[in-house]
């Protein structure tokens, strides 16, 4: 695994901060993926579990269309792999799916994000609402999300790689 991650600034601002946090656990998904097949990234973890590598890459795909441009900016820019026959289409990899659609479609996601917060305060509200219909999230609430959901399957993808390789670490 090859791609440089740099930290963010132990005195870095509160917007510097988040976007640093976030594109630093983005970049480490990509760089638990580098240098194995597709079909390497299409192997799953331990049955039943489907979850692979590849499915990682899609589903964060997804996660970033949602918070960013569905929920942010009430954008509805359909789904990308799920389905209502499949919610969970991100996941379920085929011997069709590859790695070179997946990271495009996954840059893509993470550079319209970026364009679409560049410029917004951290205070700035959602245009869509939580579930209840009640409460508007914040930009800063959205980051903190999206670092979570990227720290947690993070953690997956580094038991995923270990499988697949031996490879630890980074």
């Amino acid at each position: 695994m090859t791609s440089e991650r740099d930290e963010p600034a132990l005195n870095a601002g509160e917007r510097e901060m988040l976007e640093g946090w976030l594109d630093f656990h983005r970049r480490t998904l990509i760089a638990k993926c580098e240098g194995l097949t597709d079909e390497q990234l299409r192997t799953s973890s331990v049955p039943p579990s489907e979850l692979t590598l590849l499915g990682l890459v899609r589903h964060m795909a997804e996660v970033e269309r949602f918070w960013f441009h569905e929920v942010l900016l009430d954008e509805d820019l359909g789904v990308l792999y799920c389905s209502e026959d499949d919610a969970d289409g991100d996941f379920h990899v085929t011997e069709a799916d590859t790695w070179e659609e997946a990271h495009a479609t996954h840059r893509a996601e993470v550079e319209r994000a970026r364009r679409d917060t560049a410029g917004r305060s951290l205070d700035e509200l959602s245009r869509r609402t939580d579930r209840a219909g009640k409460e508007y999230f914040t930009l800063r609430w959205i980051y903190t999300h999206m670092i979570e959901e990227y720290a947690r399957h993070n953690g997956h993808a580094d038991l995923l790689r270990e499988r697949i390789d031996g490879s630890t670490g980074a």
